[in-house]
């Protein structure tokens, strides 16, 4: 299982960025790996270790402990955006360094401690307190796509949650993920004299992962990642919390109200942010009536770029592969090659030039094409052509496979908002607006790159991350008689 996990998640990367550590054919880690520093080991026992005497550490801090490590998270993000953002684009190799930067400064959204609140009862038979309590040491699983950002909120959510946590990074994005927990340690330690309250593998691999999942010290796991890990994860015997796959479609109404062009420019700001690496991202289109036509148009105006059948076809061929399963039948597979890359290499390939500033391809497809049935992760949308607003949300609800994760529309017909709503039953909805509206970035609410979509609770807080406890005093401190 482990290994079908490792198989599923490398499969989705650029060869150049994957570099994962010598698996060490014995369960446990060599003896003589090194203790680790400000939160970065090779040793997985050391790692989970350290993080608990961090946790009993931060007890002793309070609840201004805690916040000051938000704080420092929230700070060096917006400070090292730059910095980071270049050191995790150099490494992985997908996306794009100007949206890289941008999800570090987003990470002011975060919730932090003040999301905590206490629940007071008082009545007849006295006063009751319901509180959250911190599990102890998390384990959190990182995707290549978003792998600072996400440990960053993580820490956050977590640790404003009176936790510790290790994490085990995706091996392409592991040196990245290095540089910033040191230098957060390094910081926590500074104020707080707290050396290792993030912990990192340095070289992340399957026995690092069997090695923490196995680890007494760590009773909660968070998985940001496909659906090999999460069911790895939820086959550990302990809890997780798993941010599962997604494949989000966008309807557009044939509204007379509606604004096309504001439609087209949300539907490009989306489905090109991070070069379609967000989760949450614009997959596929489904325009209804005479919505096609004018959105084609105001698509184009936007600056994505049209590619005509036969173009679509020889891109079609070099970016999906086929590889069997486990029952013999062969499944489309995204070439990790193209996975997060720029619109002028997905043209190339069908020899088309387009210009430096076009952020998004879109085609004209049929609803089984593989490009909507298939989370491709990249900035090539498909334009779905349907009869009327119902077949358009039949088709997106198909193409979202019900993973429940995330949907837009477009229309100023609140009815249809409802209906689509209703029938997607997804964690974000997002309506008239781009995809990233959802996750509080130009709209409201809060931010995390952990969506919790396959078991249920959703955009991550520190909530998400802590116990529940009542305590209950009876017939006493009822002070209203």
């Amino acid at each position: 299982m482990i290994r079908d996990v490792v198989l599923e998640v490398l499969g989705k990367l650029p060869s150049s960025s994957v570099k994962t550590a010598r698996v060490v054919p014995s369960g446990r880690p060599k003896a003589g790996s090194r203790a680790g520093r400000f939160g970065v080991f090779q040793d997985a026992d050391r790692a989970a270790k350290a993080a608990q005497v961090a946790f009993e550490q931060l007890k002793t801090k309070g609840w201004r402990g805690r916040a000051k490590v938000v704080e420092i998270v929230k700070t060096l993000c917006w400070d090292k955006a730059r910095e980071w953002g270049r050191i995790e684009f150099e490494e992985t190799r997908i996306g794009r360094l100007d949206h890289k930067i941008e999800k570090l400064q987003g990470i002011k959204g975060v919730l932090g401690v003040e999301s905590l609140l206490p629940l007071g009862l008082s009545g007849d038979n006295g006063i009751t307190m319901e509180e959250n309590a911190p599990w102890g040491v998390i384990l959190a699983i990182t995707p290549v796509t978003h792998s600072v950002p996400t440990i960053a909120g993580n820490i956050i959510n977590m640790v404003a949650a009176g936790n510790a946590m290790v994490v085990n990074p995706h091996p392409g994005g592991a040196k990245c993920a290095a540089i910033a927990v040191k230098e957060i340690n390094q910081a926590i330690h500074a104020e707080l004299g707290i050396e290792n309250l993030v912990c990192t593998m340095e070289k992340p691999s399957l026995e690092t992962f069997k090695a923490l999942s196995a680890a007494p010290e760590i009773p909660l796991l968070c998985i940001t990642g496909g659906p090999g890990v999460v069911a790895a994860a939820l086959k550990t015997g302990k809890r997780a919390i798993c941010a599962g796959p997604g494949n989000p479609p966008v309807v557009v109404d044939d509204c007379p109200a509606l604004d096309f062009d504001r439609a087209a420019r949300d539907i490009v700001l989306g489905g090109s942010y991070d070069n379609n690496l967000l989760c949450i991202g614009e997959k596929q289109v489904f325009a209804a009536g005479g919505a096609f036509d004018k959105l084609m148009q105001s698509l184009q105006r936007a600056g994505a770029k049209v590619i005509n059948s036969g173009q679509l076809d020889r891109i079609r061929k070099e970016f999906f592969t086929f590889r069997e399963d486990d029952g013999g039948c062969s499944h489309p597979v995204a070439n990790r090659a193209f996975i997060g890359a720029d619109p002028s290499t997905l043209a190339s390939i069908a020899g088309v030039s387009v210009d430096s500033g076009t952020e998004l391809l879109i085609a004209e497809t049929a609803k089984d094409d593989l490009f909507v049935v298939e989370e491709q992760m990249t900035p090539l949308v498909p334009i779905i052509r349907c009869d009327n607003f119902d077949e358009a949300v039949r088709q997106a609800h198909e193409s979202e496979h019900g993973y429940k994760h995330s949907a837009m529309v477009h229309t100023m017909n609140v009815a249809h908002m409802t209906h689509m709503g209703q029938v997607m039953d997804t964690t974000i909805f997002v309506k008239n607006g781009p995809c990233i509206a959802g996750l509080g970035m130009g709209g409201e609410g809060y931010m995390s790159f952990s969506v919790a979509t396959a078991t249920g609770e959703g955009i991550t807080t520190p909530k998400t991350f802590t116990r529940f406890r009542r305590c209950a005093l009876v017939d006493q401190l009822n002070i209203i008689s």
